[in-house]
């Protein structure tokens, strides 16, 4: 009886038992964040996965197949890759040598801040902006004709080329903060190591600023691909909405509220998500191909 009444006494309290099993002060933090992800993504997508296999007819994969077998629908998967592909390219591939170039300023928090204005002001106004800008009476088309280099206006709104101008200016903000993020983390005196051996500035910049950037461009170039494959407001307001822009977003809205064919537009929009998901698991993929190894001779 007293050996046991000893081993009870020496029986660690509860808390260095939990801390020990890793549920300490600090795991506890983490269940407001994991209870706020189930709420805001895990459940709305358990619960439009499951509304996308109960249409209104048929078995359970007749909303996929309505959207497989009708042209008109499937389509909307290539017009917006066509759209939002070469927009991600551009926003990356720019960003790099401006964000070398904002580095090396004395000024570089006016100049980023200029630059990431976009953001602020909304795709709504961009697309407006551009309406007044970019349209047969805009500013652009007037200037060059009164200057005699056109003779009628430029046809640059309500088609592919106004949603492309609207995601290049709205993308770039972002894809700039990041890329500049990754290159201001690289230590300089990799640099000066690379310039004292006689490498020239193309050497340093493929043979050591590639390789250290290419994690985080590709991160870059999946977020940014995301948010330009989610493009809606400008489809509408600069491009052809039953024509070439009439990509996948304004497909599930059209069912969802159109059509009041919820179901299928649910279908639609998990097709939308698998397909970005496709695109950023094969970059995530492609990475190793062209880097291998720890990121070193960064600042931290």
């Amino acid at each position: 009886m007293a050996a046991a009444a000893q081993g009870v006494m020496r029986r660690p309290p509860l808390r260095k038992r939990l801390a020990a099993r890793g549920l300490d002060g600090t795991t506890l933090l983490v269940l407001p964040g994991i209870a706020l992800m189930l709420a805001l993504f895990v459940y709305p997508f358990a619960y439009g996965f499951v509304d996308s296999i109960t249409p209104r007819e048929g078995p359970w994969f007749a909303n996929y197949h309505t959207f497989f077998t009708d042209p008109f629908q499937y389509r909307t998967i290539a017009a917006t890759l066509w759209l939002a592909l070469p927009v991600t390219i551009i926003n990356v591939v720019v960003a790099i040598p401006i964000a070398f170039r904002v580095r090396l300023m004395r000024r570089q928090r006016l100049l980023t801040t200029i630059l990431v204005l976009p953001v602020t002001l909304g795709t709504v106004l961009v697309a407006d902006g551009l309406l007044n800008f970019l349209g047969p009476q805009g500013w652009f088309n007037r200037t060059l004709m009164l200057a005699g280099i056109l003779g009628a206006p430029l046809k640059l709104t309500n088609n592919y080329w106004g949603v492309f101008a609207s995601l290049v200016i709205t993308g770039f903000p972002f894809a700039f903060l990041l890329t500049l993020s990754y290159v201001t983390g690289i230590d300089p005196a990799v640099e000066q190591a690379a310039a004292t051996l006689g490498a020239r500035a193309r050497q340093r910049f493929t043979r050591i600023f590639l390789p250290l950037l290419l994690p985080g461009l590709a991160v870059t170039f999946c977020l940014s691909f995301v948010q330009a494959f989610s493009v809606f407001p400008s489809a509408v307001l600069l491009g052809a909405p039953a024509g070439s822009t009439r990509v996948i977003s304004i497909a599930a809205y059209q069912a969802a509220f159109e059509q009041y064919d919820h179901s299928l537009g649910a279908a639609i929009a998990i097709i939308m998500g698998l397909v970005q998901l496709v695109i950023v698991l094969a970059i995530l993929g492609l990475r190793p191909l062209f880097y291998r190894g720890p990121v070193a001779g960064t600042k931290g």
